[in-house]
């Protein structure tokens, strides 16, 4: 798809994936990040070109009632959104407790979040000659990490949401769907997990995204989660095809 003058929101926008997400699009587009902090959203998009902030909680559905009306009113409607915010906990789910709280926070964010914000700005999406939504799951939505319990469900949960809402707007609009699939990303997000030390660079990720807009690349498996889907579930998409015809 055509990857220039955009508007393109950006949840999570303000640091990590979503923040070098925009530097790889802001200068031909207008970008939107949108996060809980405004001074920190503020300070990322300070030297950044075409790049716009508005303070939200994706989970507060008054808030995304505003950010819906915010983007409709001063941006004249919406060309890409990107699903990127993410909670995550790190525990054991055998030892450690509250798991069922842990979880229903995961989801809330990494999960019905996106499926709320996909819902609520369709009609602007729909209005466009060419439109994409762009959800970012992860590697453990194939392979669930034992230190990621309830965050490995919610990505696999996500990926299944992605591959439906495709398969039904591939039917009768313009709205194309991607997911944008990290293993483990060297930001302050996976800093607990390691991935300062042995994530790769946030950068990778949205270039890899840029690339797989261009060519029109559904499923954009970066890195370590290419190897892993080449290895143990290359056979799933014929299977969803099959099931679905």
């Amino acid at each position: 798809m055509n990857i220039t003058n955009n508007t393109i929101l950006i949840t999570g926008g303000g640091s990590g994936i979503g923040l070098e997400i925009a530097k790889a699009l802001s200068p031909s587009n207008k970008i939107i990040i949108v996060g809980r902090n405004k001074e920190k959203l503020d300070a990322a998009a300070k030297d950044l070109e075409n790049v716009f902030t508005i303070q939200a909680d994706i989970t507060n559905e008054s808030d995304v009632n505003r950010l819906f009306e915010e983007v409709k009113t001063t941006f004249g409607g919406l060309n890409i959104l990107i699903n990127n915010a993410g909670n995550a906990y790190v525990y054991n789910i055998a030892n450690d407790g509250n798991a069922h709280n842990k979880a229903l926070a995961e989801f809330t964010t990494n999960y019905f979040a996106p499926i709320r914000l996909s819902e609520k700005f369709l009609p602007l999406l729909k209005e466009q000659n060419e439109a994409a939504i762009v959800n970012v799951s992860s590697i453990v939505g194939f392979v669930p990490g034992s230190h990621l319990p309830t965050y490995s469900d919610s990505k696999a949960a996500l990926h299944s949401h992605t591959q439906l809402l495709r398969y039904e707007l591939a039917k009768d609009t313009n709205v194309k769907v991607f997911e944008l699939m990290p293993p483990l990303v060297a930001t302050d997000f996976s800093a607990e997990i390691g991935g300062k030390e042995n994530g790769i660079p946030a950068s990778d990720v949205a270039n890899d995204l840029v690339k797989g807009l261009q060519e029109n690349i559904y499923e954009i498996r970066v890195g370590n989660t290419e190897v892993v889907y080449n290895n143990f579930f290359a056979g799933t998409q014929g299977a969803f095809a099959t099931f679905n015809n």
